[in-house]
């Protein structure tokens, strides 16, 4: 293979890298709507059980979820109270109405949306709203409806090291015959919190436990949180499914049963886990979505199975995509939000989690600020890949010195397409020559390369960690340096190239590629930290490339290009 064939192909597989991540993923162009009311039609009619039974019908219209509610009703004049929780990691809201969570504030992380901590809750919209429904009843009630007692009334505050805690919401209809109990335990050092509660004994019920309208937005870049906004499940016999909801346009579902059920952002989910306690539920019914009043929204809700005592329980997970700890909880969670497309996983998903390794290695074993952690590892990169690049340039010297050769014997023979191939086989034979040897080493770190892009670009360690002049990793370059930088070095590294391999075809690719990369870089606006990488990639290439323009000058000077007799 020629030298400029092999340079074409590895063009080729890096901008393949940008194009097709720009396909699959492309820009939404959207203003911020976090003030916006997020609500949305009920689940869809749904069946339960089997296929033959009376389907289930839920309601036709959600209530209005920003208007404080009362019991008038009930004959009471109730009015909504808000209960707080308040953990090490996050302060909740619940409403005594169904005990639905009207906020979630994350204490470790910062929103850039509004001031104050990540919300997760959007406003106008709840969680864990639950709606009862039995195979015979025509009208499900649906808990919001119902004001509850709390007890404690007046909240609760885990300090650090304190042990679990639980809040207790309970109604019971004046008429009787119907009562509700919802329990909430909390822990101080975990996202996890424990629900289960009571409802009437009647056969064949389930609960559809609210997710509302996804999560709310807290990313500088709006449109990179709203499209990776997404409904997911781990189907018990089917793998992980995944459906953005800016293509939620009908209603979408997940069958189950299920592991888990989820609503996602870019860095933080929202899911529903079965109890996992001897005893408890071991799967969710199902997830259905169906679309909001709202683009790129949809209302969800999961099924969770009902005991014919009357009786449920689950978990639910409301916090950071942090690896380790949807790792620690299993069944796949922390493939909510994966890494690369579903036909590179299985290749990527043990480069992921060596490239994270490394990233809290560095990070927490010696201390260095994230910034330097992107640039360590970009030289460290090269290091280990300049045997490859070495072994890649020696063969392209030993390809170019036989090269008048080859060409001799392709012309000689142009009219013996078999004869060409042995004669050119025999050469390289003889010269020690495998035309493999400057491509293959070229290819090997590409699943490397594939693994840094999607970590740097999603992984939450680098969301809002200041770099010199850069705010956040996470974000783009305020400034457009890195970028520019970037396509400077670029350009350095491929004169270096050029000068001791002049090559008239890829002289204007010189110039070319620097250029197109630096502009698409400015229109995605890539992650900050992920062109840090980069740029230290660039960087570390140069006193490389110098060492090889070195060292091959002295092989061509060993081994002048022969010319055909």
């Amino acid at each position: 293979m020629k030298p400029e064939a092999r340079f074409a192909l590895a063009l080729l597989l890096m901008v393949g890298v940008f194009i097709v991540t720009g396909l699959l993923f492309p820009p939404v162009p959207r203003d911020p709507v976090p003030g916006e009311e997020v609500g949305g039609p009920a689940t869809p009619e749904r069946q339960i059980d089997e296929p033959d039974e009376t389907p289930v019908v839920l309601p036709d219209e959600s209530p209005d979820l920003a208007a404080p509610r009362t019991g008038d009703e009930f004959g009471t004049d109730e009015p909504e109270r808000i209960i707080t929780v308040e953990t090490p990691l996050y302060r909740i809201e619940f409403s005594n109405y169904g005990a639905a969570v009207r906020s979630v504030r994350l204490s470790g992380y910062q929103s850039f949306t509004r001031e104050g901590p990540v919300e997760l809750v959007p406003e106008g919209s709840e969680l864990l709203a639950g709606v009862w429904q039995f195979q015979s009843s025509g009208n499900p009630a649906d808990l919001t409806r119902f004001p509850h007692t709390v007890t404690p009334a007046g909240g609760i505050r885990i300090g650090e090291g304190a042990g679990p805690q639980t809040l207790a919401f309970r109604f019971d209809h004046p008429n009787g015959g119907f009562f509700s109990e919802i329990r909430y335990t909390f822990s101080a050092d975990s996202y996890i919190i424990a629900v289960d509660g009571e409802l009437p004994g009647i056969d064949r019920a389930a609960l559809f436990v609210g997710m509302g309208a996804g999560l709310a937005v807290n990313e500088l870049k709006v449109e990179d949180d709203l499209r990776l906004m997404a409904v997911a499940g781990n189907p018990v016999d089917g793998g992980i499914r995944s459906i953005p909801m800016e293509r939620i346009r009908e209603p979408e579902s997940i069958g189950g049963p299920l592991r888990w059920a989820a609503v996602k952002s870019k860095f933080f989910v929202g899911a529903i886990l079965p109890d996992g306690r001897p005893g408890g539920a071991e799967i969710l019914s199902g997830i259905w979505a169906d679309p909001a009043n709202l683009a790129d929204r949809a209302a969800v809700r999961v099924g969770i199975p009902v005991d014919a005592a009357g009786s449920y329980s689950y978990r639910t997970y409301l916090g950071p995509i942090e690896r380790n700890r949807l790792l620690a909880i299993g069944d796949d969670l922390e493939e909510v939000n994966p890494y690369g497309w579903p036909f590179l996983r299985p290749i990527l998903r043990p480069l992921v989690v060596g490239v994270l390794w490394v990233l809290e290695g560095l990070h927490e074993g010696l201390s260095l600020g994230y910034g330097w952690v992107l640039i360590v590892i970009g030289v460290l990169m090269r290091v280990v890949l300049w045997p490859l690049n070495r072994k890649v340039m020696r063969s392209q010297v030993k390809t170019m010195a036989i090269q008048p050769l080859a060409l001799d014997i392709r012309e000689r023979y142009k009219s013996d397409p078999q004869r060409m191939q042995q004669e050119t086989i025999k050469l390289y034979k003889e010269h020690g020559v495998n035309p493999l040897a400057g491509c293959v080493p070229m290819l090997i770190p590409m699943p490397v390369f594939f693994a840094l892009f999607f970590v740097f670009q999603n992984t939450i360690a680098l969301r809002g960690v200041p770099f010199w002049w850069l705010p956040d990793l996470s974000a783009p370059d305020p400034l457009y340096i890195l970028p520019l930088f970037f396509g400077l070095s670029m350009f350095l590294t491929m004169k270096l190239t050029q000068v001791a391999a002049p090559n008239p075809q890829m002289k204007m690719m010189m110039y070319l590629m620097p250029i197109m990369l630096t502009v698409m870089f400015l229109w995605w606006g890539l992650p900050s930290g992920l062109l840090l990488y980069y740029s230290a990639t660039n960087v570390a290439t140069i006193p490389q490339q110098m060492l090889i323009t070195n060292e091959r000058k002295k092989l061509q000077a060993a081994n002048p290009v022969k010319h055909p007799a």
